[in-house]
């Protein structure tokens, strides 16, 4: 089975892919190309090859960088330096150097890609709700722009994550949103007595916009409704499943660029 890569038709032709569960070697609850280190510091056999199955599809040779995730909004910059045996912790990464492919790890949360093509920069969040709300989209702009970035050339894309359909939170869930701000009532929709359901993805999509990123694309698909294609946290609790997967999204420059 091949590598599932959906790709964003606004990052054209830069090395991207937000990739699914499919198309690798893992085996039991989180078959089969399951990225998650779950804080190992060494990679063991099926994740090394997972991980180069998800380089192959998305930049061959290049050189896979992912943060320690935390839920929270520091952004790492990618150099020459680069350890990923001592990865930092943080939930975004950006960078502009050729060669080099960023990878954030999800399972319902929002992976986000970006790219300004006119200076070669691009960038990778992981925005769960935590994140989404404290403003780890705005923090990775702002380090883009570190690197010369323009954010009204910036090309941002939200991949798999879970759906308003599938996210049910309570009403002090609700209430972190309205005090930041109380317009946010508008990315809930009622569901059960004291509950509501929650589009993480409009709500990051929105974050974007208003932050002034040229163009914004959500792919629209749900990772919890999907379990052919996609790992879900969510979807893995409620079914009283020992483990759950993680899937990647990717972004890189090539070094021919």
């Amino acid at each position: 089975m091949t590598v599932d890569v959906a790709r964003a038709a606004g990052l054209g032709d830069v090395p991207h892919g937000f990739l699914g569960r499919r198309g690798g070697v893992s085996t039991g609850a989180t078959a089969s190309l399951d990225l998650g280190r779950r804080g190992a510091e060494t990679i063991g056999p099926a994740l090394a090859e997972n991980r180069r199955r998800a380089v192959a599809a998305v930049l061959p040779g290049a050189a896979l960088c992912t943060p320690y995730q935390v839920h929270g909004i520091a952004v790492a910059t990618v150099g020459d330096e680069w350890d990923e045996d001592a990865r930092p912790p943080a939930d975004a990464l950006v960078t502009d150097r050729p060669g080099v492919l960023l990878g954030i790890l999800t399972a319902d949360c929002a992976p986000v890609l970006f790219a300004d093509r006119h200076v070669g920069v691009v960038g990778a969040a992981h925005a769960g709700w935590k994140g989404a709300l404290g403003g780890v989209t705005d923090a990775t702009l702002g380090a883009m722009e570190a690197l010369g970035a323009d954010r009204a050339r910036i090309v941002a894309a939200v991949g798999p994550c879970i759906a308003r359909a599938s996210y049910e939170v309570d009403d002090g869930f609700l209430a972190r949103f309205a005090a930041a701000d109380p317009a946010n009532d508008r990315f809930f929709a009622p569901a059960r007595a004291g509950h509501h359901r929650f589009d993480l993805e409009a709500y990051v999509t929105h974050r974007l916009a208003a932050a002034g990123v040229g163009r914004v694309e959500a792919l629209g698909l749900d990772t919890y409704a999907d379990p052919a294609r996609f790992y879900s946290y969510r979807r893995a609790t409620h079914r009283g499943e020992p483990d759950y997967g993680r899937q990647i999204a990717l972004i890189g420059l090539d070094r021919n660029d």
